[in-house]
């Protein structure tokens, strides 16, 4: 349904949204529960994402998970809908707890390989690049590090 609205609409009305639940989260404080993916390609660059809304930096792929979704299930949906794309040889990685914007958020942490080609959908991602790990730029949001570091070999 949101591809019938016209892109800049849809990036504007993510902006005023994700402006609306920061909000919503430091007055309630619900649990979050979400997933986050480090995708690797066959040179083992790491796919980062710029989102249309937000603070600009680069970040992980990841997203909400539903209610009683399971978080593998919910990895993969997340990674097809923002790059357009397959995630092979998904494996869970980690399980993460931190205060996101006055919320409690648990993270689903999952690793694997891009299978096609990533695209940015021009709506909620604005830009996706695919980085060496030891060239990343450096306008990235701070858990990018922290969880490449979990990657164990």
């Amino acid at each position: 349904m949101f591809h019938l609205i016209p892109a800049p609409l849809h990036r504007a009305a993510l902006r005023l949204a994700h402006g609306l639940r920061k909000r919503w989260w430091r007055m309630a404080r619900p649990d979050l529960v979400g997933c986050c993916m480090i995708g690797l390609d066959d040179r083992g660059r790491v796919l980062l994402v710029r989102h249309s809304y937000g603070t600009g930096l680069w970040a992980l792929p990841g997203g909400a998970m539903r209610r009683g979704e399971d978080p593998a299930h919910a990895a993969a949906r997340e990674w097809g809908e923002e790059i357009g794309c397959a995630l092979a040889d998904l494996r869970a990685v980690a399980v993460l707890d931190h205060t996101l914007h006055g919320a409690h958020n648990t993270v689903y942490l999952f690793a694997g390989r891009i299978a096609g080609e990533p695209v940015a959908d021009g709506r909620e991602i604005a830009e996706i690049g695919l980085f060496p790990p030891d060239a990343l730029p450096p306008a990235r949001s701070r858990t990018v590090d922290t969880r490449l570091a979990l990657l164990t070999p």
